[in-house]
């Protein structure tokens, strides 16, 4: 019997459904352990993002959380922590197919995200012939198909990304455009504040301008209203909240209620 690939593989099933404009809700990963990842993925979410951004991940504490997550129907995502072709090279090759790429302010930056997932002629991707990704050479047709299945998501999080936009959204190969809601707001000089008007106008701008792409739209939103108010401004793949904010609110949550009167 020749091998298959799980969920995130061949064809990318995440990448199918976000095509299709499918709601998917997920859960931001951060605390870099197989253990919680594993867990999380019991959950039943869409998908789930491991953070190499603002979380103490890299190439060895991912690949467990990948092995955690083989028998769950969570789609691996991956945050890299820069848009660097080497950085996204050594991700593919540790299995990763759906990608999340920081910080994306220009088309070209948009489209190098896109070249550095892609094997020549459409990119630059490096050629390993027996790695994580393709079962280690055991994956027939990989090289010739991967190209199509693998999945590259943009950040908006700054001011010349939000102006950009539409360049951005345009890039053929940017499968979905991703609200960094806390940059974002920085950005529009209201830090700590994203739920300030200019910002809420400025995601609203952002889903608005994706749509008119013909391109889905995403952000992280582990406030309940916040989530179902951008689920109903037209993001179609939210994350609702992270296995840190969860743990932090309920074992505080939990110390509470035995807190001396």
């Amino acid at each position: 019997m020749k091998p298959t690939i799980p969920y995130t593989g061949i064809p990318n099933a995440f990448r199918r459904d976000l095509l299709a404009g499918k709601p998917l809700i997920g859960c931001w990963s951060s605390l870099a352990n197989p253990i919680t990842t594993e867990v999380l993925g019991l959950a039943g979410f869409d998908w789930l993002l491991l953070d190499g951004e603002h979380a103490p991940n890299d190439i060895g504490t991912l690949i467990p959380q990948l092995m955690a997550l083989k028998d769950s129907s969570s789609a691996p995502v991956v945050r890299p922590p820069w848009n660097d072709a080497v950085i996204i090279k050594r991700l593919l090759d540790a299995g990763f197919y759906n990608f999340l790429i920081p910080f994306v302010e220009t088309e070209a930056e948009a489209l190098a995200a896109v070249k550095a997932t892609r094997y020549p002629p459409a990119g630059i991707r490096g050629v390993s012939v027996a790695q994580r990704h393709n079962r280690y050479g055991t994956v027939p047709d990989y090289l010739a198909t991967v190209n199509d299945h693998t999945c590259v998501l943009v950040q908006i999080e700054s001011g010349p990304g939000l102006a950009a936009i539409d360049a951005i959204a345009g890039v053929d190969g940017v499968d979905g455009i991703f609200v960094g809601p806390s940059d974002l707001a920085a950005a529009l000089g209201h830090l700590g504040q994203a739920g300030h008007p200019e910002v809420q106008q400025a995601i609203r701008h952002v889903f608005a301008r994706a749509r008119a792409q013909g391109k889905p739209s995403g952000i992280l939103a582990p406030v309940e209203a916040d989530a179902r108010r951008y689920l109903e401004w037209g993001a179609t793949f939210v994350a609702v909240g992270s296995d840190l904010g969860l743990f932090r609110g309920a074992t505080q949550a939990l110390r509470d209620k035995f807190a001396a009167g």
